[in-house]
């Protein structure tokens, strides 16, 4: 009896000390909620800058980059889109010529290096298979496995002394009372962070990095649901091996202002194969990869949000057409044959499909931009939300994170 009461002893000790060690562990000074590029990214950046603080990253995936950074095409834009003096290009001309010549332009003020409009010719001396008038020629930009820079990204940050909580699906925040996490810990990290599981980290200050759930997060932090999350599906075709002699390199087509999709492309990978697309349609579920995947809950907060109806009446015959594309291989070929007119229905296969978290606003307007905002109150001026990072974010993740750092670092007082 005496011997099972000292193990009983000894177990309870040793409980206590685990619970110690474990609470040690769950305080840190900033926690970044969401573990895709942008946001190990910005992880990184801020333990470098500030490597006496504690930092963590919390992601609801038992796995980094599970989603919109691990299923993109993994093209490393080179920054012909960009207007000068902001992250995003805003073209309003008319015809595709004079928009290929307005992207040149832009290219120059960028500082695009190599850059140059190329004729009928060049364009087959590069791109046997291709047919064009005229084209870009955009020498630096490339393809990346986008998921393993941002394993790197993690590495980086966990070698500095980072915590990152996997599985850790954030449902909850509150300011903590003082009796709620001991004598110190309500006072020196006052905010509680809770996942869906019940588990709890203490901290003083978080950064948002949540891609396709931003706007839920800002909602249960106390700011603003604006501007909302809809999501778009796009369906990569990839063409079979033994066709991918016909593509050599990233080939796109002139973009339409109007929307943020850059249309049908053509996109070796890393791997060898070629991707084909993608489509934009409407995404029934918020992590839908499937053409039936579908939640109440994400389907009811698109259809009934306002802004989704306002830019689907003044798009209709856009959003029909992507409809249908998605539907009809054929009509997804066609799109491509004008470009390489020998690609058939035959030599493409049904491929991958990611998800695009589309910042829209009440008025139904795609936001195509950067969006950085927190809010008032205990946890609003505590909180930096990363509300939108659209494409090109993972090409420009280093440069976004420290314009995260930036803002944290000025918001916070790091």
């Amino acid at each position: 009896m005496a011997a099972l009461l000292a193990r009983r002893c000894g177990g309870a000790a040793a409980v206590a000390l685990w619970r110690a060690q474990r609470r040690q562990r769950s305080t840190f000074d900033v926690a970044v909620v969401g573990a895709g590029i942008v946001g190990l990214a910005a992880a990184r950046q801020l333990v470098l800058r500030h490597p006496t603080l504690a930092f963590a990253v919390l992601e609801k995936e038992q796995q980094l980059a599970h989603h919109q950074s691990g299923h993109n095409s993994g093209v490393i834009h080179s920054g012909i889109y960009y207007t000068p003096g902001s992250l995003k290009a805003k073209l309003c001309v008319q015809d595709e010529i004079p928009r290929l010549k307005a992207l040149y332009e832009r290219g120059l003020q960028n500082n695009v290096r190599g850059l140059k409009l190329i004729g009928t010719k060049e364009i087959q001396a590069k791109e046997p298979f291709c047919r064009g008038l005229m084209a870009l020629d955009s020498p630096y930009t490339g393809i990346v496995d986008y998921r393993q820079v941002a394993q790197s990204y993690a590495e980086d940050f966990q070698e500095a002394g980072g915590t990152i909580l996997t599985d850790f699906e954030v449902t909850d925040m509150e300011m903590a009372k003082e009796s709620a996490s001991g004598s110190e810990d309500g006072l020196q990290y006052p905010v509680i962070v809770r996942s869906s599981k019940g588990e709890e980290i203490y901290c003083r200050h978080i950064v948002t990095c949540a891609g396709l759930y931003s706007d839920r997060l800002s909602e249960i932090s106390g700011c603003s649901p604006e501007p909302r999350i809809v999501p778009f599906r796009g369906d990569y075709l990839v063409l079979k091996p033994e066709k991918c002699y016909m593509v050599k390199g990233n080939i796109y087509p002139v973009p339409n202002p109007r929307f943020p999709f850059l249309g049908f492309h053509f996109t070796p990978r890393m791997d060898g194969s070629v991707w084909l697309g993608p489509n934009a349609v409407l995404a029934f579920k918020r992590e839908g990869y499937k053409l039936f995947d579908f939640s109440t809950t994400d389907f009811l907060d698109a259809v009934m949000y306002s802004g989704l109806w306002r830019l689907v009446l003044r798009n209709l015959s856009y959003g029909l057409s992507e409809m249908y594309r998605a539907c009809f291989l054929s009509a997804q070929v066609k799109e491509l044959q004008k470009f390489i007119p020998e690609v058939t229905v035959n030599d493409v296969l049904r491929g991958p499909s990611g998800v695009r978290a589309q910042a829209l606003d009440s008025d139904g307007n795609l936001v195509d931009d950067f969006v950085f905002d927190g809010g008032t109150g205990d946890i609003g001026s505590r909180i930096l939300h990363v509300r939108n990072a659209p494409s090109p974010a993972a090409t420009s993740s280093l440069a976004i994170a420290e314009m995260i750092a930036d803002e944290a670092r000025q918001r916070f007082e790091l």
